[in-house]
């Protein structure tokens, strides 16, 4: 099957070029229509991605007391209920603080870490000098 395409060998020059900003814009088209349908498809993909994290989150939320409900039921086999619950809310404690540090000691990084906006500046201020000492 030739799917509309002819023969061009023997075209002349003239019309090969005539004919070229037809082609351009069908080329044109044809690309903006295939990033239109790519642009659609991740969309799509990455939404239903999106809804079975947002599941996933929902279900932790709920796992996580039953985990640590049943760290105190555990661990009030041994101790007083009261006893076992203290135990298991330092341990939460504890676990937030050092989470909080590695949250903290990330963001200083991230902030001390130079942007490419800053780079560019610094770049043509380096540029504007070196042309100031050569005149």
């Amino acid at each position: 099957m030739t799917r509309g395409y002819r023969d061009r060998a023997d075209d002349s020059l003239l019309t090969l070029l005539g004919d070229l900003p037809e082609l351009v814009r069908n080329l044109v088209t044809a690309e903006i229509n295939a990033a239109k349908a790519w642009v659609s498809r991740t969309a799509k993909d990455a939404g239903m991605g999106s809804l079975w994290f947002v599941i996933v989150l929902f279900l932790l939320f709920w796992a996580i007391p039953v985990l640590l409900a049943f760290g105190i039921i555990g661990l009030a086999s041994w101790w007083p209920a009261w006893l076992a619950a203290l135990a298991v809310f330092v341990f939460l404690l504890l676990a937030i603080a050092v989470f909080a540090v590695l949250g903290v000691l990330r963001f200083r990084k991230v902030v001390k870490r130079e942007n490419p906006g800053q780079a560019i500046a610094t770049d043509v201020r380096l540029m504007k000098e070196s042309d100031d000492d050569h005149r």
